[in-house]
């Protein structure tokens, strides 16, 4: 499905091969508006592709997260104020699973991460007003990460996304990438 996706600040250097994006990412990219730090950002590197209204989508995602911030995962978006980056994130010396929820400021809601030394799935589901955030160490077990209010759009955008606000170079690689028609489980269905 990557064939569909087109780059929002595109990184000096990806490949995509054998259905798997490979970025590495570039210095002080982030996605971020105002809240506690007073600034925003526009500037993380997200390959979405359009989506007809309700939809759910996954990736696998594989990452070398060594910096403050490095982050990556997925990414709906209708527009520079509207938008959910998920995934994983580096911080105080350790993963995070983290979420970054925007509607005109960002918040941002983190737990510690699993081991996942082969990676992990991200999944999300835009259905009725609502984003549904899951995530899988391994591709069949899927725990909930995030339930919230999120706009309804005749279209968003969905794709892999990652950032490194204090560095360059994060290596990442994202395959197994699926959208379509929003999956209609009920909220305690892991699988």
């Amino acid at each position: 499905m990557f064939e569909q996706a087109s780059w929002l600040n595109q990184p000096k250097k990806w490949t995509l091969e054998d259905g798997t994006l490979r970025v590495i990412s570039d210095d002080k990219s982030d996605f971020w508006r105002k809240t506690s730090y007073g600034f925003i950002r526009d500037s993380g590197h997200f390959f979405g592709m359009a989506t007809d209204g309700d939809f759910t989508a996954q990736v696998h995602v594989a990452g070398h997260y060594a910096t403050l911030y490095d982050q990556a995962g997925l990414m709906v978006r209708i527009d520079e104020e509207h938008w959910i980056k998920c995934g994983v994130e580096f911080s105080d010396g350790q993963l995070w699973l983290s979420t970054v929820l925007t509607a005109g400021k960002s918040d941002w809601a983190v737990s510690v991460a699993p081991a996942m030394p082969n990676g992990f799935w991200l999944r999300v589901t835009a259905s009725q007003g609502v984003i549904r955030v899951q995530y899988s160490v391994d591709g069949k077990l899927w725990p909930l990460l995030r339930l919230a209010p999120f706009p309804v759009a005749a279209r968003y955008l969905v794709g892999p996304m990652c950032c490194t606000p204090e560095r360059g170079g994060l290596e990442v690689a994202f395959s197994q990438f699926s959208a379509g028609p929003a999956q209609r489980k009920d909220l305690h269905d892991l699988s």
